[in-house]
């Protein structure tokens, strides 16, 4: 199951429809374009294009799969008293006193530039179930760090 936003459920379902609706059949005219110029057995553009079709078909199931398998979160009924996902956090750096901003997300939601981490990252593991005021100390993959959270909301 997947938890996510109402906003990333529909950035979901759009990005099928638009697979299914205009990828697909431009996948489809590449391999029959492909087809009418001769000889298969050594057509490189139609074994492209077939296999472009197959990543194009996994894709397409792997949404489907994750949009059936969604449970969109209400974030009117969740608690900021301590960090869970879908949760905005506002925290210090122990060491250099730097302040960062993260909204914990699903995996399939994740988008760094946005300020959203997966509930998979170590920072986001380490920050579950920590309330205002406790320091998380986090291990990643150049040591340890402390981050103090400072504030917890929802968007």
């Amino acid at each position: 199951m997947a938890y996510m936003s109402q906003e990333g459920y529909d950035k979901l379902v759009a990005e099928l429809k638009q697979l299914v609706s205009v990828e697909r059949p431009k996948a489809s005219a590449a391999i029959a374009e492909a087809r009418d110029k001769g000889d298969l057995s050594e057509n490189s553009e139609y074994d492209a294009a077939k296999e472009a079709q197959a990543h194009l078909e996994d894709k397409i199931n792997r949404l489907k799969l994750t949009i059936a398998e969604a449970k969109i979160i209400d974030t009117k009924q969740l608690s900021t008293d301590s960090v869970q996902i879908m949760s905005k956090v506002e925290m210090t750096n122990m060491a250099n006193k730097a302040k960062m901003t993260y909204t914990i997300v699903s995996e399939s939601e994740a988008n760094l530039k946005e300020g959203k981490i997966s509930i998979k990252t170590p920072i986001a593991q380490g920050l579950l179930n920590k309330k205002v005021g406790e320091v998380a100390e986090i291990k990643i993959p150049r040591g340890t760090i402390n981050l103090r959270i400072d504030k917890i909301s929802f968007e």
